[in-house]
């Protein structure tokens, strides 16, 4: 089965709109079609950015969602650092648990930041870009 991380941007977008391949996407997680996988660290990431105020997502609705995601996705322990290997400390955070997760995408709308992923066997791709590659409609 295909294992991915999701960046938070994709999460973001997917609670802001039910339109896109973002939430296309979110919809589609524990369907078997792919396995989410996540880091302590990464969820942390998630919840401090889906409950700020000023993206107007409800703090309930980033609870249920996170909550879901931590249920059915791989649990993933990091035991190495890879830092810095990307501009961003916080990418960094994603690669790191993409790797030791074993992942073959990172899902996110900020693919210029994880150019050189390839090098650990891994392809940096939008949403509806990777919906496409496994046969599902964005």
């Amino acid at each position: 089965m295909i294992r991915i991380i999701v960046d938070t941007n994709v999460l973001v977008a997917a609670m802001r709109s039910r339109r896109g391949a973002s939430f296309a996407l979110l919809s589609l997680v524990g369907n078997r079609k792919f396995e989410v996988c996540i880091s302590v660290p990464l969820v942390f990431e998630y919840e401090d950015v889906l409950l700020r105020s000023e993206l107007g997502i409800h703090e309930q609705d980033a609870h249920e969602v996170i909550n879901y995601i931590c249920s059915v996705a791989h649990r993933q322990q990091v035991h190495f650092l890879w830092r810095p290997w990307l501009r961003d400390a916080k990418d960094d955070m994603v690669l790191e648990a993409a790797v030791a997760g074993q992942c073959s995408h990172i899902i996110t709308f900020n693919t210029r930041d994880f150019v050189g992923v390839e090098k650990f066997g891994m392809q940096a791709l939008w949403p509806a870009d990777f919906l496409k590659l496994i046969g599902a409609k964005p």
